[in-house]
């Protein structure tokens, strides 16, 4: 039987009752405050997003995500319009409705002492709270694990068909709204599979959780209409920014959920450190500690029952995933890993019941609180993307019929959304000479590397003439570019050199300062 885990009382409780109060309240406010401006994958989901609905499927062809999301900021762009904190409230909408859902699934796992634990945790999280804040969808699939959990509980314990439908509905959605869900999904099966399995040979056949199953089968029947689009996605978009993955990057994933993920630190700061320890502490405790005394933890290695599934289940996806990622080149992010971050902290929450001393689980708690609501803070001012820089020299300075240019194509979107007038000057990008609203991620890897940097340099050069000014929006070291963004610039130097111009600095990259720096460099053909 699991351990009884002591009531606050007194003064204690009520000091807890007003800091849980305090920490919601600062953690909603978090959720949609930050004064970065949109990088390109949030830019790049608002273009497509604003599509009309019939070109939204083409588009994510080319680009490799799901579609669910994609449609549900399409009808909010309706209702509120595209400014950025426009696009990004929907994300912390959804992740507001997040909290309560989350204080259900605590509460079903290991009644109300996981239940507000696991509140207090979400509310101050710094990778909940940078999602609330992104116009992905991240957010989404964080909401939707959660109700996957509670109706996958509901359904094993009592197969209605009310309850199989919710499996069902949920199952898809979160297939719709992020590709590793394919893993989670999997994960799932696999158990409910094992636990057939279990209670069959321990006789209890009225225990088998035959519907649960079949609910989540027939939500993998609804992804089928999806099904070509994600095969072409498969064998023609991947991850081509990014290296392929190692069975390190299960580790990472996990203390991915630590720090704001949109920091630009090489190194973690003193607060994940400690909200790290703290997670992996009670992540153990969960899985194998029983609580005997206020004292005394006592570990099972034949692991605790209430964290057997759940801890499957995370741990499996993101094996899954690597394993996944190193046949197909695919790249692992700890955003990826958002399918299994409420389950994760759910089992965070529940290590801290191990802790019987009241005390000494409020002060565990209240630290990992702490560090995680300081970590979220710095998500207020960290700058995402350098394109507020560069698109307000443009609007300062680029006249009509001006060329723009970017190397590479991936700095486009996030500057052109910041342009006054995009019309009025001649946009191209490179590898693909096209415009930079959206990027073409159709065997991205390949176009780069057969792009010529002096073809391209020379034919934006003699069409910007002798009348206007080129403007190059460039980034060195992309992934799979060398040193061609390089090339262009020196390119178009010496040309402007030779017709009697040059070039001049506008903006310079500062990669200590934004998670997407940029340069721009003005060339003039002609001298004064």
């Amino acid at each position: 039987m699991p351990e009884e885990v002591p009531a606050l009382s007194g003064r204690t409780r009520t000091v807890v009752a007003v800091g849980v109060g305090l920490v919601v309240a600062v953690g909603l406010i978090l959720r949609f405050w930050t004064r970065s401006g949109l990088w390109l994958d949030e830019a790049l989901t608002v273009d497509i997003a604003r599509l009309p609905l019939h070109d939204i499927p083409n588009a994510l062809k080319h680009d490799g995500a799901p579609p669910l999301y994609y449609y549900l900021l399409h009808f909010w762009i309706v209702l509120f319009g595209q400014s950025n904190v426009a696009v990004r409230s929907l994300s912390g909408v959804i992740a507001v409705l997040t909290l309560p859902v989350a204080w259900l699934c605590g509460n079903r796992l290991g009644g109300r002492a996981v239940a507000w634990t696991m509140l207090v945790l979400l509310a101050s999280a710094p990778f909940a709270v940078y999602f609330a804040t992104e116009s992905r969808m991240y957010a989404l699939v964080i909401l939707l694990t959660g109700c996957g959990f509670l109706a996958l509980r509901r359904a094993v314990t009592s197969p209605r068909p009310g309850n199989l439908i919710a499996v069902a509905i949920v199952t898809a959605a979160l297939l719709y709204a992020q590709y590793w869900s394919i893993y989670l999904v999997g994960m799932v099966g696999i158990w409910l599979v094992a636990s057939i399995v279990r209670t069959r040979r321990r006789g209890h056949p009225e225990d088998v959780p035959w519907a649960a199953l079949i609910g989540v089968a027939a939500g993998c029947l609804l992804f089928v209409p999806w099904l070509p689009t994600f095969l072409f996605q498969t064998q023609h978009t991947g991850t081509p920014w990014a290296k392929p993955p190692s069975l390190s990057a299960v580790i990472d994933a996990l203390t991915g959920f630590t720090d704001d993920p949109g920091s630009v630190l090489k190194t973690a700061t003193n607060q994940s450190r400690l909200l790290a320890v703290i997670y992996f502490c009670m992540l153990a405790l969960a899985v194998f500690g029983v609580g005997r005394s206020g004292r005394v933890i006592e570990l099972d290695l034949r692991t605790r029952p209430r964290a057997r599934g759940i801890g499957f289940v995370v741990l499996g996806t993101l094996f899954a995933a690597i394993v996944g990622g190193l046949l197909t080149a695919s790249a692992v992010s700890s955003r990826y890993a958002a399918v299994v971050f409420l389950p994760f902290l759910l089992l965070v929450a529940l290590g801290t019941t191990t802790l019987l001393n009241p005390k000494a689980r409020v002060i565990v708690v209240a630290l990992a609180v702490a560090a995680g609501l300081v970590s979220s803070a710095q998500n207020v001012t960290t700058q995402r993307t350098q394109a507020n820089a560069v698109a307000a020299a443009l609007n300062a300075e680029a006249q009509p019929g001006d060329v723009i240019a970017f190397c590479p194509d991936q700095l486009g979107p996030s500057v052109y959304r910041q342009l006054q007038d995009p019309s009025q000057y001649h946009l191209i990008t490179f590898p693909r000479r096209s415009g930079p609203q959206i990027v073409d991620w159709v065997d991205y890897a390949d176009t780069v590397g057969a792009a010529d940097p002096n073809a391209f340099a020379g034919a934006v050069f003699q069409q910007t003439g002798t009348t206007h000014h080129l403007w190059l929006v460039w980034y060195s070291m992309y992934r799979k570019y060398q040193t061609k963004c390089e090339t262009i610039e020196s390119d178009l130097l010496a040309a402007a050199t030779k017709a009697g111009g040059g070039g001049r600095t506008v903006v310079t990259g500062h990669e200590l300062l934004y998670y997407e720096p940029m340069n721009l460099t003005e060339f003039s053909t002609s001298g004064p």
